[in-house]
This record gives C-alpha cells, sequence and structure tokens, in this order.
C-alpha cells in the first residue's frame, strides 16, 4: 500500500510538482508575502507580559 509520503514524494519529482516547487519559491521571495507570513505567525505565537 501507498503511503501519503510515498504519494507527495512521486507529486514532487514530477513536472507539475516541480512547477509548484518554482512558484511557491517565487512567492517566498516576494516581500509583501514575507510580511504577511510574519504577521500570520506573530498572532499564532504566545504573548509574554
Amino acid at each position: 500500500m501507498t503511503t501519503l509520503m510515498d504519494k507527495l514524494r512521486a507529486y514532487l519529482r514530477s513536472p507539475q510538482g516541480k512547477q509548484t516547487i518554482e512558484k511557491a519559491k517565487r512567492m517566498a521571495n516576494d516581500p509583501q508575502n514575507q510580511a504577511k507570513a510574519r504577521r500570520f505567525l506573530n498572532r499564532l505565537r504566545p504573548r509574554r507580559h
């Protein structure tokens, strides 16, 4: 039986998976997206008083 991780690895090795990886890398390098991610992570972190 194929595990979820095996399916994921197969997808990431496919042309469509490689395209998805490149798109994610481009989005991660965008300063606006980095700021959005920082704001989101700051909301998840517990605040110290």
